[in-house]
């Protein structure tokens, strides 16, 4: 395929050498003549490992060429991508301006050619780049989106040291669009890279960079955390760590990570409270692990605060152990809710088939006994009596019964907060995190 490159700096320089590698003709655009200079002399921009054999070898091929008339670039190519810088403000936001004047340069590229034109947005970019892209590239050129052009999100996961290893490996090729012919193009494009082709929505693909990057922080944060909590003990932070590393059914692994209410439970919330009070009698400040309960206890609010905003009294609280298949009630994050709800004045029915509290002894009696006195008036296991009793629903636990009480049930509102269905729509129903 012919592809024009905006924007020569690392992540242009990556993309340039490998898609010429890979049969691509590859015209490059920069406004920086030392950059154009150098790749029109087989050399790349920036030090990257193997980069400079690539842009070297495909270079004396013919593949590889570079300049700043950006009008020809986009007339002599079909795909344009986009990886011009988006630095930060010192408030924090994204300048987007580059990305922004680079789609109204292809713009006037395209405004002069007959052929249909793919834009590809390779810069990390803010939700919702590629709607305005489009828009600028329609009113400068005076065509029509996905009828003359479109505009696809392709982010890219590249790391310094190893971008050309990354860039021909990545754990998945990411694709966000809505012109299906530019998405099997694009993905006949990546067709010998290394990974899957996930074809998502727009947004999905804009801010997947952004979840990645900084869970990647958080990961790095939380094991110096853990580092200086052994140090002080004279524990091996490594020798802990490496263990934790081993467990990939939980530690390192899919689980957990299903945005949703609060975790519970007698064990998370204990063992948390066990490791901060370790780090403060060393004097150590650990503000990651500090915030968890901070973080979890936002999360509660915010499902009362979707309650509290339907604007009615009676509410069915769908599951009241901490999670599905067991009756263990302490530290329920749904205990601590029913407990509120009451205490606000709410009118509250509980369905829990596994809680029953004849069978309740111990440590768990205790428990609810102290939040809920007299729960015995409000839990039953008669699922259609709490859903008639209730003007809203609140599904805490996942329980097929409960699968399609927004369709069975359109006059009731539903609150999910464990997502029972992928793709609901239902004006009576509301997901805390979707």
């Amino acid at each position: 395929m012919n592809i024009s490159i905006f924007g020569l700096g690392y992540v242009g320089c990556v993309g340039m050498g490998c898609l010429a590698e890979s049969g691509n003709k590859v015209i490059g655009v920069d406004v920086v003549d030392h950059k154009i200079n150098l790749i029109n002399s087989g050399k790349p921009t920036i030090i990257e490992k193997d980069i400079d054999r690539l842009i070297e070898d495909n270079h004396r091929k013919g593949l590889i060429s570079a300049t700043k008339d950006f009008k020809t670039a986009v007339k002599e190519t079909e795909i344009s991508i986009i990886c011009v810088g988006t630095p930060n403000s010192p408030e924090g936001h994204l300048n987007l301006s580059y990305i922004y004047r680079t789609a109204e340069n292809i713009a006037k590229g395209i405004a002069e050619k007959m052929a249909f034109h793919i834009v590809v947005i390779r810069s990390t970019v803010m939700p919702g780049t590629n709607k305005k892209v489009g828009a600028i590239i329609e009113k400068f050129s005076g065509k029509k989106i996905n009828e003359e052009f479109s505009v696809i999100s392709n982010p890219e996961f590249l790391r310094e040291g190893s971008a050309v290893k990354d860039y021909y490996n990545p754990a998945v090729t990411v694709l966000g669009g809505d012109h299906q012919k530019s998405l099997a193009k694009m993905s006949k494009l990546y067709e010998n890279i290394n990974a899957p082709i996930q074809l998502v929505d727009i947004k999905v693909a804009e801010i997947i960079k952004y979840i990645n990057n900084s869970f990647h922080a958080l990961k790095i944060t939380f094991a110096n955390e853990v580092g200086n909590i052994c140090k002080k003990i004279g524990i091996d932070s490594h020798k802990v760590m490496d263990l934790f590393c081993m467990d990939d059914q939980l530690n390192i692994s899919t689980s957990y990570f299903k945005p949703g209410y609060a975790y519970g439970g007698s064990c998370l919330p204990k063992d948390l409270k066990a490791l901060k009070t370790i780090a403060h009698d060393y004097y150590l400040d650990v503000p990651v692990i500090n915030t968890i309960e901070e973080s979890n206890a936002y999360q509660k609010e915010l499902v009362y605060n979707m309650i509290e905003n339907k604007g009615v009294r009676n509410i069915g609280i769908l599951g009241l152990s901490f999670k599905a298949g067991t009756d263990d009630l302490r530290y329920s994050p749904s205990v601590e809710l029913a407990e509120k709800l009451l205490g606000k004045g709410f009118n509250l029915s509980i369905f829990d088939k596994n809680v029953n509290l004849s069978n309740i002894t111990g440590t768990n009696k205790s428990y609810i006994d102290k939040h809920i006195p007299h729960i015995s008036n409000i839990i039953t296991d008669n699922l259609e009596s709490v859903i008639h009793a209730s003007d809203v629903l609140v599904i805490t636990q996942k329980n097929i019964e409960f699968e399609n009480i927004h369709k069975s049930y359109p006059e009731k509102q539903v609150i999910d907060l464990v997502r029972m269905n992928n793709n609901v729509t239902s004006k009576n129903y509301d997901g805390i995190c979707w």
